[in-house]
This record gives C-alpha cells, structure tokens and sequence, in this order.
C-alpha cells in the first residue's frame, strides 16, 4: 500500500512528538493496540526476561550489508566523504570521486553472490547459537529487507533480495530464535558528510553526490524511480562553503554531525515518523523474537517508546505474553527493567541481578579484509573466554562474524567457528540453560566497566576462574589452561562453609583429584591436550548450589 510520507508523516511525526504522548488506541501509526502503554513505566510494570533469552546464552549475529562490499571495516558510508581519511583514499582508488560516485553506487555493487544462509545458520548453530540476528539496516540508510515504507531496499537496490527473510526462514528452520538489529535511528546526522565537498585539491568545493541528485536525475539508470535524498536522509547539517583545510572540515564533522544523539533532525519531524513506519514494518513481517536498538535508550524521545510499547503488544498476540527482547545501551535507573541492557564492546565487572547483553565482533563491524590478512580476529579461546565470563555475571553474548559483499566467509573465520564447535560440543552444560552462583567468579584479572573498553581488559590468567549452575551442579571455567596444582579460594571451609564437594570432573576428560581445606579447594589439574582451553570442572555434592 502507497502511503504520502511528506504529509502524512510529518503530521504523525508533529504528532509523535508533542509533550504528551498519545495511547496506542489512539496513535495514528497504526500501532499494535494491547495493554503496554508508550511510557518507560508501562515498559518496566509489563516486561518480563524470556526464559528462553536466559537459556540460550549464545547469539551469532549477520552485521552485513552494502558497507561490507569495500572491504574496509566501518563506517564506510560516512568516511568515504571524508577527505584526507583511508577510507576515502580507498573508494578514490576503487569507484572514483565521490562526487560522481557515492555511497550508492557502493550499495549497488553488493551481489551476496556467495551467500549460503543455510550453511551458515547450520555452522553457527554447531558453534552454539541458539539465537541468529540479521542487521536489517544500518547508518547507510538502506533497509536489508521488503520494506514496504523505504524504496532504498534491498529488494530493488544490491543484490534484490529480501536479506533479513531469507536469513529468518533459514534461522527458524534450524530451530534458531531470530532477531532484527535497527541502527536508522542515526542515519540522519551520520550521512551529512555525503552533503559535503573537498577542502583542497583540484574538485575543492564542489559538493558530493547527496547534495546534488534529486530523483529526476535517475531517469534512464540503475536508479530509475529512487530518490537519493530518501536515502541520504536530507540536507540537516550541511557543511558550509570555504572550508579550506582537512582539519578544519574534521573539526566541522565532529561538532555539527559527528556526536551520537538520540533525537530527530531539527527541520525535519516526519524523519522520526517514517523511521517508526519502517520498524513497526519490520516487526510486523517477521515476528522476531529479538530486536536491537542501536541507541541510547530510545530512539527520538516518545516515538522511541511507541516503537517498544507497539513490540510488545504484538508479542502479547503472537505469544500470549511478552517473549521477546528488546535490547538498548546505556540504561538509566527508570529504563533498567523494561528493556534489556546491552553493553557494546565492553565488560561487566560484577554479577547483575537482571539479565544483560554484550555485543561484539571477532574483527570490525563489517568486513575487513585486513583481518583476514594480518590473523588479527579474535581467536576461537578469547571468544569463549568472553562467553564463560558473561554468562558468570548472568549475561548473553551476540558474536558478529564479518562477511563480505558476495556474502561468505572466509577461512579464519571458519577455524575460529571450528575452534568454537569443539569446546561447544564437550561443555555446553556449563553454558546453555545455566544460572550464576553466588559470586561470578575469582581471578587477578581486572575488567573495566562500560562499553568499547575491549582493549583494556588485559590477559586472563589461569587463576582466573568463572562460575556457573546448572541442574544441581556448579561449574568451575578456567580462562586459561592452568598447570599442575591449582586452587580455587570461593571454595574454601572459610568461606563457604556449608557445601560439601563430592565429585570433581574435567569435562571432555575424568576424574579430577581433590581435597578441600579452610583455604580453597585445592585440585591437580591433567595437562592440557595441546590445543585445549577454557577447561571445564563439573563440582558436585550436597549443598553447592
């Protein structure tokens, strides 16, 4: 169905806006009607975790669209109209000047040529996904799936599919919950380099492509009936003329578009709106059991909350109950139990009462290709070191494995994934289905709190140990392979007192020999088999748990 997006979004978007927020009945977006009203304390009374979310402890994430063609890690879209930046060296090299050849012409080179969505969905499963995520747009404004409200689709633009229900069909034939991430909501203050110019050299001043095509120029090309301001988003912080230096245009970027908000373009109010069009779209078709903001709480302030209020109606229907999730970043204490909180690229450094989320990549966001060249993914042993000390703290981890434009992977990528099967397949009963213990664990290893930290986190050790339950017996994970006699401390007469440890198991392996003292349970570790990590210990007896 055809929908006027200049009047009847700007008007729902004025609207959406207002100071007081309008009750789904009444909403003219057409939203789910149901008992979750779009305010934070209607989210928090009504939100409940899905048991499933807290047993499935594993995600594997598809962050894959139009920026993976280049191969040259993130935030392609906005640094290719950056001149003096790698990026833009690169797309001057690889497509030419970005003012005859922008980010759309990139979009139009994506081909998924090798894309397998059920090899790949059965791989990640037997690396222990028990949930799959497909990025259903990104900052570069184009939606990966039959978007009935954007024209800049994957469908007519790239490789002419439906991305996102292609992989949900993939996903849940596996037996795989399935999950959306949105990250539009930024689109709008991310892309005005593409309105920008060159401050130097022989085309200095003159504009890019998105400050120049309008919808009439498409006539007789790939684009024919698109047009590139639907897609670029609009001319909200134009870059002004006689800037003559690199640094000073960088210094302009990062103080009039550069910073990340959470609230709509100032000249624009149906930007917000038709963005709330797209993601109620996009629930509506494929029912995902997940769905990630890549946002600061909510999106644009009200129609934030009329986006999460209109999800978990819609669960209520499908379900009888709320059973989704709904994740979001950097919560506040009124926000902290009515959506889940993920932390990106970071660490926790004590155990939550609520279920979380962190999300990370063995590489960049988007394909790399020099990561598969200089070996410097993240290796299977760190990914699981990753996941034993989440789950301690009661937490999930979304694991994003890069592809390229045709849509494979490529052979690290592969090893690692192996590398992660293997461990899954001898202990994933201290993972999947398991709870924390009293404490998260013990170690000299200290984690800095908050997100993007990943580099300070330092090398876990072999005293560092994670904890976790499940069905009765506690699980004691190593995060590295320790040598010959070891002790863990939270197992001392002196400080639990009241269990009583039985059996000792090295799981994949035997009997492990013990003895328990006021100061720890003191075990012998067997060596490691040589490309063993992360080792396992299955505790029993009466009263551990």
């Amino acid at each position: 169905m055809s929908i006027d997006l200049s009047r009847r979004s700007v008007l729902a978007g004025i609207a959406a806006l207002a100071p007081a927020t309008h009750a789904l009945a009444q909403s003219p977006m057409g939203l789910a009607r149901g008992p979750v009203q779009p305010t934070w304390q209607s989210l928090v009374d009504h939100y409940r975790y899905p048991e499933w979310f807290r047993d499935a402890k594993l995600g594997l994430w598809s962050h894959w669209g139009p920026q993976s063609v280049p191969e040259q890690g993130d935030w392609y879209g906005r640094f290719m109209y950056m001149q003096g930046h790698p990026v833009y060296e690169h797309h001057l090299r690889t497509y030419g000047h970005p003012t005859k050849s922008g980010m759309m012409e990139v979009m139009n080179r994506w081909t998924a040529a090798r894309w397998d969505p059920d090899a790949l969905i059965a791989r990640y499963a037997k690396a222990g996904a028990k949930y799959f995520v497909s990025l259903a747009n990104h900052h570069d404004n184009l939606d990966c799936y039959d978007s009935r409200y954007h024209a800049w689709n994957s469908l007519r633009v790239g490789p002419k599919r439906d991305v996102v229900g292609t992989w949900e069909k993939a996903a849940r034939k596996a037996g795989l919950k399935f999950g959306v991430s949105n990250h539009a909501a930024h689109s709008w203050h991310w892309y005005q380099t593409a309105y920008g110019y060159d401050p130097t050299g022989p085309l200095k001043g003159q504009r890019y492509d998105a400050f120049k095509l309008r919808a009439a120029d498409g006539r007789g090309t790939w684009w024919d009936g698109l047009d590139p301001q639907q897609l670029y988003t609009g001319a909200h912080a134009v870059l002004p003329n006689g800037i003559d230096t690199i640094a000073a245009m960088n210094a302009w970027h990062d103080a009039n578009d550069g910073q990340w908000i959470e609230t709509p373009p100032p000249n624009d109010p149906g930007y917000a709106a038709k963005w709330l069009l797209r993601q109620t779209d996009l629930i509506d078709k494929y029912k995902p059991d997940f769905c990630y903001f890549d946002d600061y709480e909510l999106p644009f302030g009200p129609i934030g909350l009329q986006a999460a209020a209109d999800y978990y109606n819609r669960s209520i229907a499908w379900h009888g109950k709320i059973d989704v999730v709904l994740t979001a970043k950097q919560l506040k204490p009124y926000a902290r139990f009515g959506l889940v909180q993920d932390v990106e690229r970071g660490f926790t450094d004590h155990l939550w009462d609520e279920p979380w989320q962190t999300d990370t990549c063995i590489g960049d966001w988007f394909y790399n290709v020099a990561r598969l060249n200089d070996k410097s993914y993240k290796t299977a042993e760190q990914v699981i070191q990753r996941l034993a000390d989440v789950v301690s703290k009661n937490g999930n981890l979304l694991l994003s494995i890069p592809q390229p434009g045709d849509g494979s992977i490529d052979g690290e990528e592969e090893k690692i994934l192996d590398g992660m099967s293997r461990w899954i397949a001898v202990n994933d009963e201290a993972i999947f289905g398991s709870r924390p213990w009293r404490i998260y664990g013990e170690g000299p290893t200290k984690l800095q709190a908050g997100m993007q930290n990943e580099q300070s986190s330092g090398m876990f050790t072999a005293r560092d140990v994670r904890f976790t339950t499940n069905k009765g017996a506690l699980y004691a994970l190593f995060l590295r392979w320790p040598r010959g006699d070891v002790t863990i401390e939270a197992l001392g007469r002196n400080r639990f007192a009241d269990g009583v440890v039985e059996r000792v198991t090295l799981l994949g392996g035997g009997s492990v020999a013990h003895r328990r003292d006021p100061r720890g349970l003191r075990l012998t570790m067997p060596a490691n088999p040589g490309n063993g990590f992360v080792p396992v210990l299955k505790i029993e007896g009466r009263g551990l748990v």
